[in-house]
C-alpha cells in the first residue's frame, strides 16, 4: 500500500493514547512544537480514564474526581489540550484499570482492553479517514508499560495504520487514508533515564531514577550494561523549548500528576542541556526514509 496524498499543504499529525494525561507525558514537547509550527496535531485518547486513582495527594479530598472521575478527567484533558495548542478525540471506551494481586483479577466486562479488536478500531479508522494524518504516533508492543489499556492502544493504532487506507476492510467508516508513516514513542528509553540521571549526580543533585536504572541492570545476568531495548530510536525531535508547556500540560490532569513529583525531577533548564529531544523509532514508511532522522515529517515535506 503507498500513502495517500491530498492536494492541501497542511501536515498532519495524530497521537493514539489510552487514557487522558497519557498525551502529556509522552510526545507533548513534540506535538507543543510541532502545532506551534502550523501543524494540524490531534490526539485520540482512547478510554475515559474513570478507573484512575487520585495520583496527586493534594486532590485527595476534592469531591469531583470521587463523585465522577471521568468527568473530571475529561476537563483536564480539556485543559492539557488547550495548553498544548492541539485538537482532541475520544474514541470512547471504558478504562479496564490496572489490575492488581496475585493472581490477577479479571478485568471489568465491557472494558476497552477486553473489545474484540475490529469493535476497538473502528472509531480509530473512522477518525483517520476523516482526518487524513500523515503520521501515527502510538505505544510499542508492551504499550510503554504493561498496562491492559496501553497494550490495546498500541493494536489498534498498527490495525489502524495498517487497514484505513484498504477499501474492502472497515466499510462505512469514510473514503480510505493511508498515513505515510507510524513511529513508537521512546519516552521512558533507558538511555534518556541514563542521561538524565548523570547529570544530576554530576550537579550534586538526588536522582530519582537509580532504581529505575538498577532494575533494568538487574536483567542483565553480568549486571554491567542494560539489556539492549526492543526498539532502537531512530528519531529525535529537537523540542526542548516546548518542556514547559509539556510540564503545564502534565500538571493540568490535577488528579493523576503530583507537581512534586517524578515527572519534575529534572529542571527544563539542565534537560535542555543533557537530553533536548523527544525519542521515537520509525516502524513503518510508505515514503522513502533515511535513518537517523530530525523530524517526523521526513520525506513527507
Amino acid at each position: 500500500m503507498t500513502a495517500s496524498s491530498s492536494s492541501d499543504q497542511q501536515l498532519r499529525l495524530l497521537a493514539v493514547h489510552a487514557h487522558p494525561d497519557d498525551e502529556s507525558s509522552k510526545g507533548a514537547a513534540t506535538m507543543a512544537m510541532y502545532a506551534a509550527a502550523g501543524v494540524d496535531v490531534m490526539v485520540a485518547t482512547c478510554t475515559d480514564g474513570s478507573r484512575g486513582d487520585i495520583q496527586n495527594p493534594a486532590m485527595e479530598d476534592a469531591p469531583h474526581p470521587k463523585r465522577d472521575m471521568a468527568g473530571a478527567r475529561r476537563l483536564e484533558m480539556a485543559n492539557a489540550a488547550a495548553v498544548l495548542g492541539i485538537k482532541q478525540r475520544w474514541l470512547g471506551f471504558v478504562d479496564s484499570g490496572l489490575p492488581e494481586g496475585d493472581p490477577l483479577p479479571s478485568l471489568p466486562a465491557g472494558c476497552f482492553a477486553l473489545q474484540p479488536l475490529e469493535r476497538a478500531t473502528a472509531p480509530l479508522v473512522r477518525l483517520v479517514r476523516n482526518f487524513k494524518p500523515h503520521v501515527i504516533l502510538s505505544y510499542d508492543e508492551n504499550g510503554g508499560y504493561p498496562h491492559p489499556d496501553h497494550i490495546m492502544a498500541h493494536k489498534v493504532a498498527v490495525e489502524a495504520f495498517e487497514a484505513a487506507g484498504d477499501a474492502d476492510r472497515y466499510p462505512g467508516l469514510g473514503e480510505p487514508w493511508a498515513p505515510s508513516k507510524l513511529y513508537y514513542d521512546r519516552a521512558f528509553s533507558p538511555e534518556r533515564f541514563r542521561a538524565l540521571h548523570f547529570a544530576l549526580e554530576e550537579a550534586g543533585l538526588q536522582s530519582p531514577y537509580a532504581e529505575r536504572l538498577a532494575a533494568w541492570l538487574e536483567a542483565d545476568a553480568e549486571g554491567h550494561t542494560p539489556p539492549v531495548p526492543a526498539h532502537q530510536t531512530t528519531t529525535q525531535v529537537d523540542c526542548g523549548d516546548f518542556f514547559e508547556a509539556r510540564d503545564d500540560a502534565l500538571r493540568a490532569h490535577r488528579t493523576q500528576i503530583d507537581p512534586l513529583g517524578f515527572f519534575f525531577a529534572v529542571s527544563p533548564e539542565l534537560q535542555r542541556k543533557v537530553w533536548p529531544w523527544e525519542d521515537y523509532t520509525l516502524v513503518t514508511s510508505r515514503v522513502p526514509s533515511e535513518l537517523p532522522e530530525k523530524d517526523l515529517f521526513a520525506g513527507i515535506r
